[in-house]
């Protein structure tokens, strides 16, 4: 019989026949092992723990404790919830089903009764049926054609099958269930004794709102009842932190799919967060040089071929416009064609540059139904956008210009927990980006050089470039320790190709410039969501909605006074309200702490007396009098140094006085 040979983590070889599973290697290193093995790795590709390895490569043994081993998991649960909605809904048609970030799901299709969050108990009884059963998972190797012969009454798997490129398929047999899908699924349902169903959302079939609308059921599984309630309180915190549900509790923002998906409406108090952070980034790119300038939101198709979007970037833009003269205008996708055209209308010269400009611009972006969440997936954003023109020589300290700006708009925001990636193009796959070998190394290799040179630590991935050019992407940490790109910087020697750029430089002749292209916070949409669930929506004062709520003890004794402290803070540039409504102080206090805003002013007969306000800071008991010019003195510094002088009433030049709540 043939043999294979592989090669195990720590390099060593070994023969076996070509029919040894996982199971067998595993067994042929220890019993233990053995009894512990759940799966393998194949050169980095799962395979059944009965799986024939039929060929040579590097082999892992996959245990409980291998990170690879939740995906195992969660593999078998969800062909355990197809087994069990087969059995509780017979005429039902399945789709896609995957493993997420921290967990399962399954697309399901039910005319005649669609599954709602009220089944879920009844579905998870059933799947416990399977599991105590110790239902066998079987494993059978076909041809695509007798797959499709076994699916040809579901057009789900039908076209799921038409879709994969090998002619073998895997399928898998769960009582009465047979189901398809990657390898790595366990043979048998024993191990799933700590697993839920989690909810139910619609799903568009293969995420195209012009296809039947599906039933996602999602679930989760874990090896111990520890690692569950772990992951019960992380799911609670994610939803504690959800920008959207606080964002409704705050009345922030909302989204209305009857009136567009994806397309945010801004209450007012969510209005006041995104222009506060607005006028903030326009006045500190001032500060550093930039020149802010306003463009359409519409632009001439050309210009979209000759940048290369059109090429590269058509099925994330809307349908161009037909204007009935032969003119096409496009929605714009990105900013830098717009740029371009302000640095082409003047002739240039090597004394102006760097040329910096910035905008907020306003793009849109089509994207699939089901990629849409809150305010950090949608289809029109507004971009913190910068583009600087440079020399060769002047790229090395325009992009230290850029990081030190970064970081100090990160600082100004509280943002600590950050790390740096060097985006490349995939050297395996270089059909999708820009075709000029010597471009990208070129562009690479600068890039690397000056953070090399900045002594700053960072990760190179593949992959991840723009079509057009490399770019060091900064990676933060969300409040539920998801990663996510907050900015980037571009080097791009193609664009001012394409559009034929050019300066006068100090020799009379014409030379070409450099494109940087640039954002600090990525759109408002994503940056407000990043920072609502950062703050846990309990904002710093700088940025608070309201900054300041006027509590009078009794409206008919003390409104008016409670009016004449809100116009002088008004005056002073806060943002306060008097809450004069016929409900009990104690009441509108606890409204005030359920709102998070981060000062509740209360007066009474002893504050008019003394000319003081009682102060209670959000998120704490006790209250405390101080004289009402320095306390608005204080809060007024407070806001000027984006919160970071603590709280305004802790100010050393304040009197204060210890009051009981």
């Amino acid at each position: 019989m043939a043999e294979i040979t592989l090669t195990f983590p720590d390099g060593a070889k070994k023969a076996f026949e070509e029919t040894a599973s996982v199971a067998d290697v595993a067994k042929s290193i220890s019993v233990s092992l053995g009894k512990k093995a759940i799966a393998g790795k194949l050169d980095g590709a799962l395979v059944d723990l009965t799986a024939p390895l039929k060929h040579d490569g590097a082999i892992e043994i996959i245990t409980k404790n291998d990170p690879a081993a939740l995906q195992v998991l969660w593999n078998t649960a969800s062909l355990t919830l197809g087994a069990a909605l087969k059995h509780l809904y017979p005429e039902m048609r399945f789709g896609e089903h995957a493993v997420t970030e921290h967990g399962f799901y399954y697309d399901t299709d039910n005319n005649k009764k669609p599954v709602s969050e009220d089944d879920l108990e009844a579905i998870n009884q059933e799947m416990r049926k399977l599991v105590e059963q110790d239902g066998k998972i079987t494993r059978k190797t076909v041809t695509k054609a007798a797959a499709l012969a076994q699916f040809k009454d579901d057009q789900y798997k039908t076209t799921l099958l038409n879709n994969l490129d090998s002619d073998e398929v895997v399928l898998y047999h769960l009582d009465d269930f047979v189901d398809f899908g990657e390898q790595g699924v366990l043979p048998d349902t024993k191990v799933l004794k700590v697993s839920k169903l989690l909810s139910v959302a619609g799903a568009y079939w293969q995420g195209k709102s012009s296809n039947n609308m599906l039933q996602r059921v999602y679930g989760t599984a874990f090896f111990s009842e520890k690692e569950m309630e772990a992951d019960d309180q992380r799911r609670q915190e994610a939803h504690d932190r959800d920008h959207r549900v606080i964002g409704n509790k705050l009345d922030l923002f909302f989204v209305d799919p009857k009136v567009g998906a994806g397309l945010p409406y801004w209450m007012p108090k969510g209005a006041t967060i995104r222009r506060t952070i607005e006028r903030y980034i326009i006045d500190k790119e001032i500060s550093h040089g930039y020149q802010h300038v306003y463009t359409p939101v519409l632009m001439n198709l050309d210009a979209y071929k000759t940048s290369g979007h059109w090429d590269h970037y058509r099925e994330d833009m809307f349908p161009p416009m037909d204007m009935g003269d032969g003119e096409q205008l496009e929605l714009r996708p990105m900013n830098c064609p717009s740029h371009i055209q302000i640095y082409k209308h003047h002739i240039r010269s090597y004394r102006e540059l760097p040329i910096r400009i910035a905008e907020l611009g306003m793009m849109h972006r089509y994207e699939k139904s089901g990629a849409l969440s809150g305010l950090q997936r949608v289809c029109e954003m507004t971009l913190n956008d910068g583009h600087t023109f440079v020399a060769l020589d002047q790229i090395q300290d325009e992009f230290k210009k850029i990081l030190n700006l970064m970081i100090e708009v990160y600082d100004d925001f509280d943002i600590h927990d950050y790390s740096f990636r060097l985006s490349y193009r995939d050297p395996k796959n270089t059909a999708k980006y820009f075709d000029d070998d010597a471009m990208w190394n070129r562009a690479q290799k600068m890039l690397k050089g000056a953070m090399d040179e900045l002594g700053l630590n960072y990760v190179e991935a593949e992959g991840e470039a723009a079509f057009y050019g490399p770019k060091l992407d900064v990676q933060t940490k969300t409040a539920l320790g998801n990663e996510e790109t907050l900015s980037t910087i571009q080097l791009d020697f193609m664009l001012p190709e394409r559009f034929d750029l050019s300066y006068v430089g100090n020799d009379g002749e014409e030379h070409r410039p450099v494109m940087i292209h640039r954002g600090l916070v990525s759109t408002m949409e994503r940056f407000v969501a990043y920072l609502t669930e950062m703050y846990k929506g309990a904002f710093p004062t700088w940025l608070a909605p309201v900054q300041a709520v006027i509590i009078p003890v009794k409206n008919d004794l003390h409104a008016g006074y409670a009016y004449q402290v809100r116009d002088r803070m008004i005056k002073a540039g806060l943002r306060v309200e008097v809450d004069e409504r016929n409900e009990k102080m104690g009441y509108k206090i606890r409204e005030a702490q359920t709102q998070k805003i981060p000062y509740s002013l209360v007066i009474g007969d002893q504050e008019i007396e003394d000319a003081t306000v009682s102060v209670r800071h959000y998120g704490e008991e006790k209250t405390v009098a101080q004289d009402t010019n320095m306390f608005i003195d204080a809060m007024v510094a407070e806001v000027g140094n984006y919160s970071r002088t603590g709280k305004s009433y802790q100010n050393d030049s304040t009197k204060q006085l210890d009051k009981k709540n």
